[in-house]
């Protein structure tokens, strides 16, 4: 090996080694935050204090004993299941015509799809709630999933996209001369081979409604209430320390969701 393929092999390996570290840097800028609500959450105090001046389970016994915080993890919880469904297929259902639309448009269509995750969310909230208030959608669950559910749809229709950019249509001819019809087709052969896109979308579309608050302050209601309003109320309004718990809950549940695919690798190894 001639010296200057030696040094080209050292700048690899010295650049390697850079970008791991700062890959490392940027992750702890990012996580460090969010992690200093876990220790708060098992406080002795009677206020937002950090370090703890001790350690308690008080706001876990607090949060799981308050009807109107399990109200508001219910109502998180129905309105993320549902609205993430429709998400789907929706999102789905898009995915594949946009990709087999060869016509004009296509960069119109593909923005008004992407609309939802480009667009401030204030303002997604302001136009949301003028048109639901004359529905009579404001304050219910219907309006709640039909709002997330628009939120959700890009993000399905973006990892769905992705995972038919590779896909061979040939395929579809072959299943045909089979006899395999439509559905028959998708069913067996199209959803097989998309499905980690399918996955993908399913998950953050489950997250963005499950952590979705802006859109949410403006078609709460007194009766209606999910779990990011309730938490947004307990910093804004009572100085309630409970809210801490419940951060530790949703980053708990949320990590498990998004690594839930890395999890399943892992034990299929072992």
């Amino acid at each position: 090996m001639t010296s200057k393929s030696k040094t080209a092999v050292e700048n690899g390996r010295g650049l390697r080694v850079f970008l791991r570290c700062w890959i490392g840097i940027v992750s702890a800028w990012l996580l460090l935050p969010t992690l200093v609500v876990v220790p708060m959450s098992f406080s002795s105090s009677s206020t937002f204090k950090f370090p703890p001046p001790g350690w308690s389970l008080q706001w876990y016994e607090r949060f799981f004993s308050s009807s109107e915080w399990l109200n508001a993890l219910w109502t998180s919880i129905q309105v993320a299941l549902i609205s993430a469904v429709l998400a789907l297929v929706l999102g789905v259902l898009a995915a594949i015509g946009f990709a087999r639309w060869r016509g004009r448009g296509r960069s119109v269509v593909q923005g008004v799809i992407m609309a939802p995750m480009i667009i401030p969310l204030v303002v997604v909230g302001v136009s949301v709630y003028s048109v639901f208030l004359g529905w009579d959608l404001v304050g219910g669950l219907l309006g709640f999933v039909i709002a997330h559910t628009i939120l959700g749809i890009p993000f399905v229709f973006v990892s769905v996209s992705t995972s038919l950019q590779n896909y061979d249509t040939r395929l579809d001819s072959a299943a045909a001369t089979l006899g395999a019809g439509r559905w028959v087709t998708f069913r067996t052969v199209t959803l097989p081979i998309i499905m980690p896109g399918v996955a993908s979308g399913l998950l953050f579309a489950l997250v963005t409604s499950f952590d979705e608050v802006v859109v949410a302050l403006f078609l709460q209601s007194p009766e209606f209430v999910t779990l990011p309003i309730m938490m947004y109320n307990a910093v804004a309004l009572d100085i309630d320390p409970t809210v801490a718990a419940a951060s530790t809950l949703i980053v708990f549940v949320t990590s498990v969701i998004i690594l839930s695919p890395e999890i399943k690798k892992i034990w299929n190894k072992q």
